[in-house]
């Protein structure tokens, strides 16, 4: 009677077994007639017009801050204002840079890596090199612990489900985790552009010996100080690009987070690439706000399932990835702007009572 259970229960997991691996194989091959589909509709060509527009109107932002205060003087109210204009530049030269990274907008791999190093490096101060290297990383795995740079919070966070019990199992309690999502209202949108990108880019660059890189960095601190030192002098300029860094900084950490700190984070588990791309990431409701906000990273999922299309084609393939998502009752998630920050915070909450009760009970 025991052999016979023993041989109806492995009879059971194998025939679970093929249909789930015959449910993959179909959703593979669903992709990839997806994936043609988009390409026959032209979805991977990138409009020149659109792609001009967006670095015009961050050149403009730029012309702009010189203009007021050349015109108006340095008191606190143009301060202010150039203040928030720079940092909208700065963070939508990030989205802008981040089309090129991905080779979206020529058909020329050279003219997109070229014009890359142009926007993040001469643009913004920052590496190309260094961001293919982190970013290209987060794609091929994203969410995936050890292999996606994304989710190594250095010991700072504990995210998922898995990491904080694994954290109070081993009663590792480098800081209070249950109370992280207060903290990372202080150390987290605040001061990851201007001290830990900052430091690991230069350091990347050096280390790397990275000198064409450093030499596009070097001419943005050139032209930025060449501009504003005249105003504020150089302590001043440097004040200045500091409180400029923090609000992009928290721009930043809102955008690409929401996306992807609520949703699955855990070690390696060998799916197929749609299902791991859908697992991780989640959507941002769609409006003119939102996608200019975002720079259409409010459709993450488009964007990973989709890497190289141009971002201004993805709600014309948005409609046909929830059909796939519906055929096989894989979840495509939609949010509110606000809905997916609060998110972020509720998920860090989330994660930190986990790390608690493993760390008192376990």
């Amino acid at each position: 009677l025991t052999l016979t259970w023993l041989s109806l229960s492995l009879s059971c997991l194998a025939l679970t077994s093929a249909i789930a691996s015959n449910g993959q194989r179909e959703l593979v091959e669903d992709f990839q007639r997806l994936r043609a589909t988009a390409e026959t509709m032209g979805l991977f060509r990138a409009s020149a017009s659109f792609f001009s527009l967006y670095l015009g109107h961050i050149i403009l932002l730029e012309a702009l801050a010189w203009g007021l205060l050349a015109f108006f003087g340095t008191g606190w109210v143009p301060t202010v204002l150039v203040t928030i204009i720079l940092a909208t530049s700065q963070a939508q030269a990030g989205w802008l840079q981040h089309d090129f990274g991905h080779l979206s907008v020529f058909r020329s791999s050279r003219w997109n890596h070229l014009l890359h190093k142009f926007i993040i490096g001469h643009l913004k101060g920052a590496s190309g090199s260094w961001w293919n290297h982190r970013h290209f990383q987060h794609h091929a795995k994203p969410n995936v612990f050890r292999k996606d740079p994304d989710v190594n919070m250095l010991h700072v966070f504990v995210l998922g489900r898995t990491q904080p019990v694994e954290y109070g199992v081993k009663k590792m309690k480098i800081l209070p985790y249950n109370q992280q999502h207060k903290y990372f209202f202080l150390i987290g949108p605040p001061l990851l552009i201007p001290v830990y990108f900052h430091l690991q880019i230069i350091n990347t660059m050096i280390k790397r010996r990275d000198w064409v890189d450093l030499a596009w960095s070097v001419t943005y601190y050139i032209r930025y100080f060449l501009t504003y030192t005249p105003f504020y002098g150089l302590l001043g300029a440097m004040a200045l690009i500091f409180v400029v860094r923090v609000i992009e900084s928290h721009w930043f950490v809102w955008v690409t987070q929401m996306n992807h700190i609520p949703m699955d984070i855990d070690h390696e588990k060998h799916k197929d690439w749609t299902t791991m791309q859908l697992e991780a990431t989640c959507n941002v409701d769609q409006s003119l706000f939102n996608d200019w906000f975002s720079g259409h990273l409010n459709f993450q999922i488009e964007h990973h399932l989709f890497p190289t299309m141009p971002r201004h084609n993805y709600h014309k393939v948005s409609p046909l990835v929830k059909s796939l998502c519906s055929k096989h009752g894989l979840d495509y998630q939609s949010k509110t702007l606000i809905t997916a920050c609060v998110d972020v915070v509720r998920s860090l909450r989330a994660s930190g009572q986990l790390w608690l009760d493993a760390y008192l009970h376990k």
